[in-house]
């Protein structure tokens, strides 16, 4: 039963029934709403704040958990980063050395495989950061193990060549010197018998009657064979592969034809003093990929070591070239 409450009226003196207006009930329900939402909504705040809800416990545990095996896979990554080095390291200065063969540049190793499409990009893994790192470690070390794999093939196959690179490597003396009294002029600096300065001389000279026979000094292709007017005269130049190249110029009379394949010791031409030369000799260059180096250390086929030795100092010595 709904108590009835009354109050003393004071003009009248006596009591009256409390009757309490319907807006100020409507007034006083509105704000115990408006009070009941805003604690509401301070309950609810302090407890998503400080509270997980079992849906963020479970978040939590998993991005905890997706760190963890980040860390993890972070340091084999480097593990295998750092054996991959090594294998680079081993293809470029072991194992392509001991062939005569350029060490790979390290952006080859990408690039080539890039170009080639030999291994997606995995991008489409998420937008998480973490595997987006992960993804771009992956995938260079992809590029880089299906490159390093290629390499070894490569190996593989001059393993299978070796007769065939040993075969076309410089190894003897252009002309006879049994006596080693034919080396005229050295590798390096020398006084240019016609301009008379210094210029590089990048062959050997190698004295001789004219007429004395020429011989290739590796098995090898005809390049050139012919007069040419840079100064060299009749002159033969044989492709050996693998890099090399070797020339021969002043002679009197050339045997080899372009595209005829020669074999190591095999008469190419003979000994003359054409084009800019001041006497009878064959200067003889040994290129590899495309750069002069010092043919002096191309005789190992056909000297003792104490021939090397006397040899390298008679074309060490610093005189006129015949050319």
């Amino acid at each position: 039963m709904k108590k009835i409450k009354y109050y003393y009226n004071t003009h009248t003196l006596r009591y009256d029934k409390l009757e309490t207006p319907l807006r100020v009930r409507l007034l006083q329900l509105f704000g115990f709403i408006a009070a009941s939402i805003v604690t509401g909504l301070i309950i609810v705040s302090i407890a998503f704040h400080y509270i997980d809800s079992p849906k963020e416990k479970l978040l939590r545990q998993e991005n905890s958990d997706m760190k963890e095996n980040y860390t993890v896979m972070q340091e084999r990554v480097k593990q295998l980063e750092l054996q991959m080095d090594e294998l680079e390291s081993r293809d470029n200065n072991v194992y392509r050395s001991i062939f005569e063969s350029q060490p790979v540049p390290d952006s080859a190793r990408v690039k080539d495989m890039e170009a080639k499409k030999e291994v997606k990009l995995v991008q489409s893994m998420g937008e998480d950061e973490l595997v987006k790192s992960m993804s771009g470690q992956l995938n260079n070390l992809s590029l880089r193990l299906a490159y390093q794999s290629k390499s070894y093939g490569d190996i593989e196959d001059m393993v299978k060549h070796k007769e065939k690179l040993l075969s076309a490597i410089p190894a003897m003396q252009p002309v006879s010197n049994k006596n080693l009294t034919r080396v005229a002029s050295g590798y390096g600096y020398r006084i240019d018998p016609v301009f008379k300065d210094r210029r590089l001389h990048e062959g050997l000279d190698f004295t001789a009657p004219i007429g004395t026979p020429i011989y290739a000094t590796a098995d090898g292709v005809v390049k050139d064979a012919g007069f040419n007017t840079g100064g060299f005269g009749n002159r033969v130049v044989i492709n050996h592969g693998y890099g090399y190249e070797t020339l021969y110029g002043h002679m009197y009379k050339i045997k080899a034809k372009v595209g005829e394949t020669v074999k190591r010791g095999e008469v190419i031409g003979y000994v003359g003093n054409s084009g800019k030369s001041t006497g009878s000799h064959c200067h003889y260059e040994v290129h590899r990929n495309g750069v002069p180096v010092d043919p002096i250390y191309y005789f190992y086929n056909d000297l003792t070591a104490a021939q090397f030795d006397r040899i390298v100092k008679l074309a060490a010595a610093s005189n006129q070239s015949l050319d």
